[in-house]
């Protein structure tokens, strides 16, 4: 099916890059129509913050996303001036509605705000904070445009004000320019390790079109399903790694055709017979992956996996269609690079370079200064000139294929050097904490990162992060329960200070504001929800129907936390599960697929390692400037094993079907290994050097968490494509021997049958053989 296909779409090229512009340009078209409708909901199911703000809604004092305006006043925050002009301001604001939902401001000037002034320490009169509550139901653009309009209001004529902007809606979130970055660095390596301008350019080109449609794709569907608002953004990284991987791989084995002498047509109908059923099973590895996240029962998680999928799934099918077609139009040309294309490519990518660097002005030079290097090329007659090939060594005679057999001769060595590796990086994970980083890592130019510590300095650094009590005292209750929950909060380690709020009219919900003492993301702060929970609520509310509850955003990220937690083992264990049976079905083995998850698992747990150690203990966190140590965000894990596992099971079944390939035609297991590494070492460094410093300049960025995020990724591809890829496959492959393709007869008879290693190849050496033989037996 696939070789036919591979024909069609070569031998109607012109057809199929017309649908795919036409099919790219209706999908763009149709989603800036739509627009989009990105929103996450991080509603848990069956959790007691939950229920404590579903409690607070029937109390009509329903709790959304809470911030806090800061401000602080060398002549006192009593002061005439600065109060008139700051009660205008929070008069202002506070009719600020967006769909009909209207924000709640609590000024520290009205009665019930008193507390919100500094009583205590040299900042006593000076400081003092409001509070901002954003309704849950406004859409992330609308909680934008609200904060922007709130910061734009505020007052700037009075001498010595100092305003400041703290929580979660203050917050601004800038995309990483990460994808400016790979594309360049992807220019440079390709070229450096293939020496063909097309050879580089086909890969990006396809890579790019299939994250267009799939990122359109996804916008539409942000308004069938819940989706974050980065879902596109994790969509692109994604598509960007296995979309260049995928139609590299192609590519490779195309350029192998061609140097054995086959027709265009004939190289390109056995790659994708051969390696685009590898990409089409690899991909099929990473979907599963993505979508395995639907265990964890979460809205905003599942639009994540669908996105990141659909992403996935376009590049495949850009890769198995217009890749195809492509090559029929580059034909013996991908062989061929003129010095003004080298040269205007390499300065284009420099450009680029600058532009995800943020230096524009420079960028946008060198990209014009590339396009007058090309137009001077009619002008000046060298730069016309082809760039001598490089000579392409037999396999047997590569670097790859030579380390190969240092490994095959000393494989005890190989093996538990590169297990001791992992293992030694994994210990860490012991250690690990997953919760949620507060605005005290946030970078010293941001505005919520001085208000945290504004407020920190004048109030506490519990006050960053209060937590709320709720519960439903039935009329006829003994007021002395309230006072006891109040008066046994109060005596509680770690709590600085605790006020009730008994509501008001005909209301039973009561409520308590509680300040910790210590940081929202710090340990203790958890400890504290947990023993308030267990020990100390129950116990205050002993032989009594009133229940109290620990609710807010700081126990709703600790559930949040604890929630994910606990469905991860779960997650990792289907997806390790349902990729171990499709690498069974596909090279028919039982120790194949169990030795590739094994070592996988053992790679992202030392990739986990290395976060846990900088981002939690803090090693070199100066260097990265991520501030102090703290929780492993708790979504990370999860994504990290996504990406991570779908990616390394992109590596492992090129390898492996490459290496099953070679067995199949020798029988020969020692000479399949190393002919099977030697082949596909390059395309697999090249593809995992790009994937690397694509994950790497997010430590660029100012967010923690998309430091945490690239360096976790970027460690995970790194020791894949070294310690597992290049050291354990071909030292474990060469211990077991034939042993790695043992399969029971029984079960070879029960499941279907999956070809990876294509027929189109065989069918080629018997055409070969037949050919030979013929010539042997003519008459001379």
């Amino acid at each position: 099916m696939l070789g036919q296909l591979a024909q069609f779409c070569f031998r109607r090229r012109w057809i199929v890059l017309i649908t795919w512009i036409a099919v790219f340009v209706g999908l763009g078209a149709a989603s800036g129509t739509l627009g989009s409708n990105f929103r996450t909901d991080f509603r848990l199911p069956n959790t007691e913050s939950r229920e404590g703000f579903d409690l607070l809604a029937n109390g009509h004092d329903e709790q959304g996303f809470p911030g806090q305006i800061v401000f602080h006043a060398d002549s006192g925050v009593t002061d005439p001036a600065v109060q008139s002009a700051m009660t205008a301001y929070f008069t202002e604001i506070s009719t600020i509605e967006r769909s009909g939902h209207q924000i709640r401001v609590m000024s520290p000037y009205d009665p019930a705000g008193a507390n919100q002034i500094a009583q205590q320490g040299p900042q006593a009169g000076k400081l003092a904070f409001a509070t901002v509550d954003f309704p849950r139901e406004l859409s992330q653009g609308e909680m934008t445009s609200i904060s922007e309009e709130i910061k734009s209001k505020a007052p700037t004529g009075v001498a010595g004000l100092t305003i400041e902007f703290g929580g979660d809606p203050f917050a601004t979130f800038e995309p990483p320019s990460s994808e400016t970055l790979g594309l360049a660095f992807a220019i440079f390596i390709l070229i450096v390790s293939f020496g063909s301008i097309l050879a580089m350019g086909l890969p990006i080109g396809v890579a790019l079109a299939g994250i267009g449609s799939g990122v359109a794709i996804t916008t539409m569907l942000s308004h069938v399903m819940s989706m974050p608002d980065f879902t596109t953004t994790l969509g692109v990284m994604i598509g960007l790694g296995v979309g260049i991987d995928y139609a590299l791989f192609i590519v490779t084995r195309y350029r192998e055709g061609i140097h054995q002498g086959w027709t265009p047509e004939r190289a390109t109908t056995v790659s994708i017979d051969t390696a685009g059923r590898a990409v089409m099973f690899a991909g099929t590895t990473v979907v599963i992956s993505l979508l395995g996240m639907f265990l964890m029962g979460l809205a905003f998680i599942r639009g994540l996996a669908v996105g990141a999928s659909v992403t996935v799934l376009m590049t495949m099918i850009a890769s198995l269609t217009l890749l195809p077609a492509l090559l029929g139009f580059a034909g013996r040309r991908i062989e061929v690079t003129r010095w003004r294309g080298l040269i205007s490519v390499s300065i284009f990518a420099l450009g680029l370079l600058f532009v995800g660097l943020k230096i524009p002005a420079v960028g946008l030079g060198l990209m014009f200064l590339a396009l007058l290097t090309l137009l001077a090329s009619f002008a000046v007659k060298p730069l016309r000139r082809e760039v001598p090939r490089r000579a392409v060594k037999p396999i047997r005679q590569t670097f790859w294929y030579k380390w190969s057999r240092v490994v095959q001769h000393r494989p005890w060595p190989a093996a538990l050097g590169g297990l001791a590796i992992l293992v030694a990086l994994l210990l860490p994970v012991t250690q690990l904490r997953l919760g949620f980083s507060d605005h005290g890592n946030d970078a010293s130019d941001q505005t919520t990162k001085r208000a945290y510590d504004l407020l920190a300095l004048g109030f506490g650094a519990g006050s960053n992060g209060p937590l709320f009590l709720v519960a439903d005292v039935p009329a006829g209750t003994d007021p002395a329960v309230v006072d006891s929950v109040t008066k046994a909060v109060q005596s509680t380690p770690g709590v600085t200070a605790a006020v009730v709020n008994p509501g008001e009219g005909d209301t039973t919900i009561t409520s308590w504001f509680v300040v910790p003492s210590t940081s929202p993301q710090d340990e203790a702060t958890s400890t504290l929800v947990h023993h308030l929970r267990d020990e100390v609520l129950p116990a205050a509310t002993e032989g009594t129907p009133v229940k109290v509850l620990v609710t807010g955003s700081v126990a709703a990220n600790i559930d949040f936390s604890d929630y994910l937690g606990r469905r991860l083992p779960l997650f990792i264990g289907v997806v390790l599960a349902l990729s171990f049976i499709l690498l069974m079905i596909v090279f028919r083995s039982i120790l194949v697929p169990l030795k590739a998850v094994i070592v996988n698992l053992l790679s992202i747990g030392a990739a986990y390692g290395v976060v846990v150690a900088v981002f939690q203990w803090g090693w070199g966190s100066s260097l990265i400037r991520i501030g102090n140590g703290g929780p492993i965000e708790s979504w990370a894990p999860m994504m990290l094993f996504a990406i991570v596992f779908g990616l390394s099971m992109d590596y492992e079944v090129f390898l492996l079907s490459r290496i099953r390939e070679e067995y199949d035609r020798t029988g020969n297991n020692k000479t399949a290994v190393a002919d099977g590494l030697a082949a596909t070492a390059r395309v697999i460094t090249a593809a995992a050097a790009i994937m690397v410093f694509v994950f790497g300049s997010f430590l660029l960025e100012t967010e923690r968490a998309i430091k945490l995020f690239g360096l976790g990724l970027a460690v995970a591809v790194l020791l894949d494509a070294t310690v597992v890829r290049m050291v354990l496959v071909p030292a474990t492959m060469e211990l077991l021997g034939d042993r790695n393709w043992w399969f029971p007869r029984w079960l070879d008879k029960i499941l279907p049958r999956l070809n990876v290693e294509g027929h189109v190849a065989t069918d080629l050496d018997r055409e070969l053989e037949e050919l030979v033989e013929q010539e042997s037996t003519r008459p001379t």
